[in-house]
């Protein structure tokens, strides 16, 4: 984000749950009496709406520029995790699986 004209006190940023507010202004005036000040000097409050986990880690300042970064972690509640699928007797549904036990001694016994 360009700030040209302002300092690392001239700013505040401030993140509350997903929504990240940046504000610049001037702390105090050098005596000086402008016909025009311009965009440099001006107060600004700029908001944006982070998404789900997401959180500010760090903010830069040089040159004029600010630079946020951001970094998106998700819970581990949330994360994809693989199943393992295991080897079995498969039971159909209404079938008790004594009657599958059966069966496989008796496929067992006849090969």
């Amino acid at each position: 984000m360009a700030v040209a004209g302002f300092g690392r006190d001239d700013m505040e940023l401030v993140q509350e749950q997903n929504r990240l507010t940046i504000r610049g202004k001037r702390k105090g005036s050098d005596g000086k009496t402008y016909l025009h000040r311009g965009i440099a000097t001006r107060a600004f409050v700029h908001q944006f709406d982070l998404a789900d986990y997401v959180e500010v880690t760090d903010a830069t300042m040089g040159e004029g520029l600010l630079v946020i970064s951001l970094k998106r972690e998700l819970p581990e509640a949330l994360k994809p995790r693989t199943i393992p699928i295991n080897a079995g007797t498969f039971v159909p549904l209404g079938r008790k699986p004594s009657e599958i036990v059966e069966r496989q001694r008796e496929f067992d016994r006849a090969s």
